[in-house]
């Protein structure tokens, strides 16, 4: 249903623009020296030939690319590179006094200042590995006292991540070190500029292994708590085994080693480092126990398919890594990077959500749930974050997938001709995309306004309503403007369903329209306003919401009436909030004739003084109304305020305690009595 009343008001939106730009158009018909030529309008012809001849470009294409996936690049080596390599293997005894030779030469070049940054080069490495851990004890004793200052959930965080910098310090200081003598001073010996490129590797190496560290060892998070450990000693070595490797090929690549050994070192490598990885991910335990346990039902199908062929997956993977170490990298990018990255980002787009979601609804459990301002904003968030992570998820995982492009081609396809403009599928899907963002915005936008700006100021609530409706539909108006113009199409083609709206209005619509116009003529005349208790046909309740349609009023029984704008412009209403909200109340008593009329008036005035459901807008006053047939009747007469204080309520209360203190006086509350006169001719007829 409430699906339904918000289409329903995207389309009495729609058909206000349509109103605007016909009225625009007949303005701009009024100079008799311009003429507004309306944009032809038909259905698109040849659909279904359209949609196939699309399918059949995007098959031709995905055949195309799916042929290009084996097309292999040369290895660069060859047998004979295997040949050299054992020849030089064999001769490297031989050539060891050549080398040593090079060496003393390049310590020659190298001078005093050289030979002291490679001095301290080294000590540098082996104090990072030697006294890294009485430096980080040092620095957590330094950050201690500060714990009190931080929120107590955000404290380890911080620890952890000064330890992760402080770990990576020491290489950092080394490469700006480096950076700042290789500026000042040109040295193009080899050795010198690996040695820049090895404290950068360095630096990544420090600052990736303190984050694996911290994030699974600490017990930051609940799902590394059990295996944490174990991956991290799987994880440090292999990032050590890859990192020897890219030290290994820069090294050979710096001292102008052949090309083809060169790629033999690369293919020897990549294909020892993939062997490593599918041994480490052949642990489906470890890696499932990394994953967050999210209460989704696609997450959770997501998760359950994965646990169901992760060993074919994980072993498909190595085949495909196996084929880009030989060859085939464009394979291995299309099937490796697609599928891994559109698994990481979907689980990431997820926990994002999650972790949004949660902290939403803590807030939301800390507030008054009672009050319609803190619910409605909760709605608006709740609403606008899931419509963002559905978008954002669809939109990533198709791209990711290289679905995106084909899918757009294939729905690229004209649905209806306006003047030039072809609209196809993919456009109005756009021009959805866009209006359903401007609405869920204007909602949190209207949702915000009444939760926290509106009572900062003081604004009334009824004036507060107006404004959110002028900007509801003004923001609506803008974001279907913005939405026809992202898409290009020329808005004089709003002339069309203007005049179909305009005859439909004449035909058959003249109660909706009365009724819209109505509803304009409510929110911006103020005499009845959101928050208003009126009664209206003897219904006594408040205004929840004024639509274009229809206005909504809640009694005290919960009950909603949904009273049509029309009904409330030419029925006569009582705004009790109108001016002042207190009215009064009469209580009618009545007593036997044996009680004393003054004592009766001051045990009612005393009951109406000690309620607290009586206002003190003015002093209760008790009435000598009549002398009738079995009592002495008298009227209290009080106030209340009437948003507050039910009547029936107030007059409950107050029977209740008259009625105890007439008890306690001892006077009677007489009932209906008949006197019964036998005549005695009567009586002897009977007997």
């Amino acid at each position: 249903m409430t699906f339904g009343r918000n289409l329903l008001r995207i389309c009495v939106a729609l058909t206000f623009v349509f109103f605007v730009a016909t009225l625009y158009a007949a303005e701009g018909n009024n100079d008799a020296d311009k003429k507004v030529s309306v944009p032809e309008f038909s259905i698109g012809q040849g659909m279904q030939s359209t949609i196939k001849e699309q399918a059949e470009n995007v098959s031709e294409e995905f055949a195309k690319q799916a042929r290009s996936l084996f097309d292999s690049s040369p290895l660069g080596w060859n047998m004979k590179t295997l040949h050299d390599i054992y020849t030089w293997t064999l001769e490297l005894p031989s050539l060891l006094p050549e080398l040593a030779q090079k060496i003393m030469e390049q310590s020659r070049i190298l001078g005093m200042i050289g030979s002291l940054v490679v001095f301290t080069f080294i000590a540098a490495v082996i104090y990072s590995l030697i006294g890294r851990k009485k430096v980080l004890k040092r620095i957590e004793g330094i950050v201690r006292p500060f714990e009190q200052k931080l929120p107590p959930k955000l404290f380890p965080y911080f620890l952890s991540l000064l330890k992760v910098v402080v770990a990576a310090l020491i290489p950092l200081l080394l490469l700006g070190a480096f950076s700042l003598i290789n500026a000042f001073m040109t040295y193009p010996a080899a050795w010198f500029q690996l040695t820049g490129r090895l404290l950068g590797l360095w630096v990544v190496g420090a600052l990736i292994t303190g984050l694996l560290r911290e994030s699974l060892t600490q017990n930051l998070f609940p799902r590394t708590a059990r295996y944490g450990r174990k991956i991290f000693n799987l994880a440090r070595l292999t990032l050590f085994y890859v990192l020897a490797g890219f030290i290994v090929i820069w090294s050979a690549e710096v001292f102008d080693i052949r090309p083809d050994i060169v790629a033999l070192l690369k293919f020897v490598i990549a294909v020892s480092i993939v062997v490593v990885l599918f041994l480490l991910h052949l642990m489906k335990k470890v890696f499932m126990s990394l994953l967050p346990d999210l209460p989704y039902g696609p997450y959770r199908i997501f998760i359950r398919q994965l646990s169901r062929f992760y060993y074919p997956f994980i072993i498909l993977s190595f085949i495909v890594a196996l084929l880009w170490c030989i060859g085939y990298h464009q394979l291995g990018r299309v099937v490796l990077l697609k599928t891994w990255y559109t698994g990481g980002a979907y689980v990431l787009i997820m926990l994002v959500y999650h972790n949004l979601t949660v902290r939403l609804e803590k807030w939301h459990a800390g507030k008054d749930r009672s009050d319609d301002t803190v619910r409605l904003l909760h709605k608006s968030l709740k609403s606008l974050l899931l419509y963002a992570t559905v978008t954002a998820a669809t939109g990533i995982v198709l791209n990711l997938l290289g679905l995106l492009g084909p899918l757009v081609q294939i729905i690229s396809f004209p649905v209806v001709k306006i003047g030039t403009n072809d609209i196809t599928l993919w456009i109005i899907i756009k021009a959805i995309l866009i209006l359903l963002a401007f609405v869920f915005s204007t909602r949190l936008l209207q949702a915000y306004l009444d939760y926290r700006v509106y009572p900062s100021f003081g604004i009334d609530p009824g004036l507060g309503y107006a404004v959110n409706i002028s900007l509801k539909y003004s923001l609506l108006l803008i974001g279907f403007l913005i939405s026809l113009k992202a898409v290009g199409i020329d808005l004089r083609f709003l002339l069309v369903f203007a005049g179909a709206a305009g005859i439909g209005i004449g035909l058959g619509l003249q109660h909706m329209a009365a009724n819209i116009i109505s509803g304009f003529t409510i929110i911006f005349g103020g005499r009845i306003r959101k928050g208003d208790w009126i009664e209206v046909e003897n219904t006594l309740g408040i205004v929840t919401d004024i639509d274009l349609a229809s206005s909504r009023v809640r009694n005290r029984d919960d009950i909603e009436y949904l009273i049509p704008n029309s009904n409330l412009i030419s029925n006569t209403i009582v705004n009790y909030s109108l001016t002042s909200p207190m009215i009064r109340i009469e209580l009618l008593v009545g007593v036997s004739y044996n009680a004393d009329p003054r004592v009766v008036e001051k045990i009612m005035l005393a009951a109406a003084s000690a309620e607290p459901l009586v206002a003190d807008h003015q002093p209760p006053v008790v009435r000598f109304v009549e002398y009738a047939d079995n009592s002495i009747n008298f009227e209290l007469l009080f106030w209340i305020d009437v948003r507050e204080t039910p009547r029936r309520k107030v007059r409950s209360a107050l029977y209740f305690a008259i009625f105890d203190e007439l008890k306690k006086a001892g006077i009677e509350i007489p009932y209906p009595q008949r006197d019964l006169h036998i005549r005695s001719s009567d009586l002897k007829q009977l007997t």
